[in-house]
C-alpha cells in the first residue's frame, strides 16, 4: 500500500495510540508511593509500612495476566483482525480499574490485575501491529508512538495524584472516582475505535489462518532470536523495578522526603527519549539503540545503588526514564518484526511473553526483598541485557539476510 493511500489511516492511529495514554497510567499507578499507602489502609492492614509490598505483590499480577493471555492474543489479532483484539483490551482494562477501586483485599486485587495483564496483552497484540502497518516500512517510530503515549499517561499521574490528595493524606472516595473515570475513559475510546477504519483484515500474509503454534512451527528461530526475546525479559525488568520500587528505595535508603517527584522525572525522561529516538530510529536501526540505552541504565542505577543520595535518586529517575523506559522494549519488539514479517501479530506475542513473565516474576520476589535488594537485582538483570544486545548487534546483518531470503 502506497503512502498516499495509507494517510486516511493516520487519524485511527492516533485514536488507537489513546489506549496507551490510559495504560500509562494504569501501569504505573500502583508503583506510586501515596497510592500504595492508601490501598495497603482499604484492604484493612493497620501497619502499612511494614504491608506495602503487598501492592507490588499485586502489580505482578498484571505480568500474570499477560503471560497467560498472549499465546491466544497474538493468533487471535491474525485471524479475526486487530480491532476485535483492540475492543477485548479496552473493555478488559475498564474492569481493571472498576475492580481496584471495588477490592476489598489485596486478594480480590490481584484478580483484578490480572485482568488489567489480559488488557494490556491484547492491546499490545492489536495495537502495535495495527500501527505497524500503518506506518511501515518506519516501525521503529510506529512502536515508539505506543511508549510516548504511555510516557504521556505517566507524566500526568503525578497530576491526578495531586486531584485525589487531602491535605492530610488521600481521601478514598476521590481515588475511587478516578478510577472510575479512567473506566469510563477507556470505554469512549474504544467506542470510536470500532467505528475507525482499520489497514488489515488481521490475517497473516498469506492469507491463510494458523494457529500460534503452527505460526511457531512455521518460523525458523536461531540463538540469535531467542536473545532478543530474552531482551524483552531483561529490558521489562529494568523499568518495572524501577517504576515499582525505586520511590520505596529513595524513601527507606536514600531518605527523600518526597519521593513522588521522581515519578514527574522519570516520565519526563521517558517523553524526551521517545522524541529524540524517534528521530534517531529514521537514521539509525533500532537494534543499535538495545545496547546504547540499557547500558546507560546500568550505569545510572549503579550509580544510584552506590550514593544514596536524593540527588542521585532524582537524576536516576530521568536517566531510566529516558535510557530504559524510552522505548526499548518497543524497539525490541520492531526488531523482531523486520526478523519475521510474516507473524507480526505472533511474533509480538512471543516477545511479550518474554516481558510479561518478567513482569510477573521479577515483581513477585521484589515484593519479598529489601529495597536495596530490588536494587542489586535491577543491576544484575540490567548487566543480562547488555551483554545479550551486544551478541544481537554483532549477527544482525546476517539475520535480516536470513529474513529477506525466507
Amino acid at each position: 500500500m502506497e503512502k498516499q493511500s495509507k494517510a486516511k489511516y493516520y487519524p485511527a492511529a492516533i485514536i488507537l495510540y489513546l489506549t496507551y495514554f490510559i495504560h500509562g497510567i494504569g501501569c504505573a499507578i500502583l508503583g506510586q508511593q501515596a497510592i500504595k499507602e492508601v490501598l495497603v489502609g482499604q484492604w484493612g492492614y493497620s501497619d502499612i509500612a511494614a504491608n506495602i509490598g503487598i501492592v507490588t505483590t499485586v502489580s505482578a499480577a498484571l505480568g500474570l495476566g499477560r503471560l497467560i493471555t498472549l499465546p491466544f492474543s497474538g493468533p487471535i489479532s491474525d485471524k479475526f483482525g486487530r480491532k476485535v483484539c483492540t475492543i477485548i483490551g479496552v473493555v478488559t482494562y475498564a474492569m481493571f480499574f472498576a475492580g481496584i477501586a471495588l477490592s476489598p483485599n489485596w486478594q480480590v486485587a490481584y484478580a483484578a490485575a490480572i485482568l488489567g495483564g489480559v488488557a494490556n496483552s491484547f492491546l499490545d497484540c492489536g495495537v502495535i501491529p495495527e500501527t505497524v502497518e500503518i506506518m511501515a516500512p518506519r516501525t521503529g517510530l510506529a512502536t515508539m508512538g505506543t511508549k510516548l503515549f504511555v510516557a504521556l499517561g505517566q507524566k500526568a499521574l503525578p497530576f491526578v495524584v495531586g486531584f485525589i490528595a487531602a491535605s492530610e493524606g488521600l481521601e478514598m472516595s476521590r481515588s475511587h472516582t478516578v478510577l472510575y473515570t479512567l473506566a469510563v475513559a477507556i470505554i469512549i475510546i474504544g467506542v470510536i475505535i470500532f467505528f475507525v477504519p482499520s489497514v488489515s483484515g488481521g490475517k497473516t500474509e498469506s492469507g491463510k489462518k494458523t494457529s500460534f503454534i503452527e505460526n511457531i512451527k512455521s518460523a525458523h528461530f536461531s540463538v540469535e532470536s531467542f536473545a532478543l526475546i530474552i531482551i524483552g525479559f531483561t529490558c521489562t525488568a529494568t523499568f518495572q523495578l524501577w517504576l515499582n520500587c525505586a520511590q520505596t528505595f529513595a524513601k527507606d535508603v536514600a531518605g527523600v522526603a518526597d519521593p513522588s517527584r521522581m515519578q514527574s522525572l522519570y516520565s519526563t525522561g521517558t517523553i524526551v527519549a521517545i522524541i529524540v529516538t524517534a528521530i534517531f530510529t529514521m537514521k539509525i536501526k533500532s537494534v543499535r539503540f538495545l545496547v546504547v540505552y540499557p547500558g546507560v541504565s546500568l550505569a545510572a542505577l549503579i550509580m544510584v545503588y552506590v550514593s544514596k543520595s536524593e540527588t542521585m535518586c532524582m537524576a536516576g529517575a530521568f536517566l531510566l526514564g529516558f535510557f530504559a523506559a524510552g522505548g526499548v522494549l518497543q524497539l525490541a519488539t520492531a526488531t523482531v518484526n523486520d526478523l519475521f514479517p510474516k507473524f507480526k501479530g505472533t511474533i509480538t506475542s512471543i516477545i511479550m511473553i518474554a516481558s510479561s513473565l518478567s513482569n510477573y516474576t521479577i515483581l513477585t520476589a521484589a515484593g519479598k526483598m529489601s529495597a536495596s535488594g530490588v536494587m542489586m537485582m535491577n543491576i544484575v538483570i540490567t548487566a543480562i541485557g547488555v551483554v545479550l544486545a551486544l551478541f544481537v548487534n554483532v549477527r544482525y546483518g546476517t539475520l535480516l539476510k536470513n529474513a529477506d531470503t525466507e
